[in-house]
């Protein structure tokens, strides 16, 4: 094949990739001068957070008592020009208005460094929940030896401790930039908690792998699930042109001390009562009354009439 030949195909190829009709949609227009979003940015704003929260399991320096407070000093002070600065790219990516005037940018770069300031004014709160959560995987998980090991090892963590500060930026309503941090979470950990889920104290999620937490929720404290539970909805009401109606309650609502197991599937808004056990790979869509059970029936099959009683295989 010919120079000319390739030169002449891939111009036909970016003139059809440049087809306004075929952009519908899919091209975002992007104002000079604007932050855009940055994935990388944002993993090292979790690094850093993971760090301040919980100093010696995670950041490269070593941490003692007598550094800490300069430590947790330094990387304050880098989180929150970094956080300032992502979230003024959400609020540019969610503004497509062109016309702009300097002092109305100069107020979202001010709204940007208050909602970084009051996010990060949270963090001891945080880390105290952080502490329950703790709590609760090393009390729930008999193969657990010890703190530290949750700390370390369990994705759990990682994946609640990204998601509580992704929910203190949505509860700020702040555009994009909440879902990014917990999508890295989710890709990190197997774990997808959407950042407007609204979870308690002393929560855990043992192994991890496949859980779905949706928008909505509203989970209380002391609720433990397994691997592969989902939180979700049954179906969307649509409005008189057939599209989605947003921004309704829709996902189920988890009271205290309630424990799913694993590949449960819970959907629509409804609620589970206080105390409830809901059994491995059940399908609830409708209210459990408090302190009750939902298994799945067992089914007497062949092989278990053949290979009972101790006849073996």
């Amino acid at each position: 094949m010919s120079k000319i030949d390739i030169a002449q195909r891939l111009n036909k190829t970016v003139k059809a990739l440049s087809e306004q009709e075929s952009l519908n949609g899919l091209f975002h227009q992007h104002r000079d001068g604007d932050p855009l979003p940055s994935g990388k940015v944002l993993e090292d704003i979790i690094d850093i957070s993971r760090s301040i929260l919980l100093p010696g399991y995670f950041g490269r320096n070593s941490f003692t008592r007598q550094t800490l407070e300069f430590h947790i000093g330094v990387r304050t002070e880098k989180l929150q020009k970094l956080l300032a600065e992502q979230v003024l790219a959400g609020l540019c990516f969610s503004n497509h208005d062109e016309e702009e005037s300097a002092d109305e940018l100069e107020c979202e770069h001010c709204k940007a460094e208050d909602i970084a300031m009051q996010v990060i004014e949270q963090f001891p709160n945080i880390r105290r929940i952080l502490s329950t959560d703790i709590t609760a995987a090393y009390n729930g998980d008999p193969a657990a030896e010890s703190r530290e090991e949750i700390v370390s090892c369990y994705p759990v963590i990682k994946a609640l401790t990204s998601y509580r500060i992704a929910h203190e930026l949505f509860k700020r309503n702040v555009p994009l930039i909440p879902r990014l941090i917990t999508e890295i979470a989710h890709s990190e950990t197997g774990i997808d908690i959407h950042p407007g889920a609204q979870i308690g104290e002393y929560f855990t999620i043992d192994h991890g792998t496949g859980v779905v937490i949706g928008a909505t929720c509203i989970i209380g404290r002391n609720v433990k699930l397994y691997q592969g539970v989902t939180l979700g909805a049954k179906s969307f009401p649509l409005d008189e042109n057939g599209n989605p109606i947003k921004g309704i309650p829709r996902h189920p609502i988890i009271k205290d001390n309630v424990v799913i197991y694993s590949n449960a599937t819970i959907l629509g808004r409804i609620t589970i009562g206080e105390g409830c056990v809901v059994g491995a790979n059940v399908w609830v869509t409708k209210d459990m009354k408090p302190n009750t059970k939902k298994y799945k029936k067992d089914k007497i099959d062949n092989l278990d009439l053949e290979f009972n009683n101790g006849t073996g295989i």
